[in-house]
């Protein structure tokens, strides 16, 4: 992001990664809204089963509505999203509140949606501390 300041007659050039604004940073959308970075060509998706909940996770094959994933999350709970779209693009504006359980290998059927996940929302999903009861 670049920004000009006239100084005395002079133009000059000043690039900006983020601005902060009353302590909250921001930073240009095309920069956050970056696909998750794929692990051994697996793209980092949200996947929703008819019966078997959202899980998010990379994407090893699909055939079908069967979908294998690996190094998944079940999203059991989520707090500070409003549907899984803002979930796959933001993440979670809460994650304490969250109740994700452990990463698994899980085999999805009956998949009836596929989001691509941006590196943000990967990020805050993964770090979401395992739930346990």
């Amino acid at each position: 992001m670049a920004g000009t300041d006239i100084n005395k007659g002079a133009i000059m050039e000043q690039n900006f990664d983020t601005i902060t604004v009353n302590g909250v940073k921001y930073a240009p959308i095309d920069s956050v809204q970056q696909t998750a970075t794929a692990v051994d060509g697996m793209p980092y998706m949200i996947v929703r089963g008819h019966s078997a909940g959202v899980f998010a996770g990379y994407v090893k094959s699909k055939n079908g509505d069967e979908v294998e994933l690996v190094r998944a999350r079940r999203l059991w709970y989520w707090r500070g999203a409003a549907s899984l779209s803002q979930l796959a693009v933001d993440g979670v504006k809460f994650p304490d509140e969250c109740k994700f359980p452990c990463e698994a290998n899980h085999v999805v059927l009956g998949v009836c949606e596929m989001i691509t996940a941006t590196e943000v929302a990967r990020k805050i999903i993964q770090g979401v501390k395992v739930w346990r009861k």
